[in-house]
Parts: C-alpha cells; sequence; structure tokens
C-alpha cells in the first residue's frame, strides 16, 4: 500500500537552505530573525523525520527470513 504525502523533502531542504542564507546576511530584523529561525527549526524536523521514515522504510524492504537487516546504500543499485 503506497503512503501519500504532501511533504516535498527537497522543496523544504531549498527553503532551509535559502533561510540560513539570508540569516547569515546578518540584515535581517530581530523579528524577522526569529522567525526565520522557527521556520527552520520546523523543517529541520520535518527533514528529519523524512529521513527516519525512508530509513525504516528501506530496512523493511531489505526484510529476510522475517528478520530486519539494514543494509547500507552504497550508491551504486546493488
Amino acid at each position: 500500500m503506497a503512503e501519500t504525502t504532501d511533504f516535498d523533502f527537497e522543496r523544504s531542504l531549498k527553503e532551509l537552505e535559502e533561510l540560513v542564507s539570508k540569516m547569515e546576511q546578518g540584515e535581517l530584523s530581530l523579528e524577522d530573525s526569529l522567525k526565520s529561525f522557527e521556520r527552520g527549526i520546523e523543517l529541520t524536523r520535518a527533514c528529519q523525520k523524512a529521513l527516519k521514515d525512508a530509513e525504516q522504510k528501506v530496512e523493511i524492504l531489505t526484510n529476510k527470513g522475517g528478520d530486519v537487516h539494514a543494509v547500507p546504500f552504497d550508491g551504486e543499485g546493488r
């Protein structure tokens, strides 16, 4: 059963990078900096959750003989 979600990891990561860049420039007001920081925390938590969920799915998909075996991703499609 496929799980549907509205979360876009890549878009969230890009938004987070843009927030960090703006904050590093030091030109935001204190209020805007705090809003950006809060949004950054939300995005970070959402991205961490998405990564953890993906890791759990990979572990489930690599289930062998009733035991779950975590298999490291080697980037070569093996």
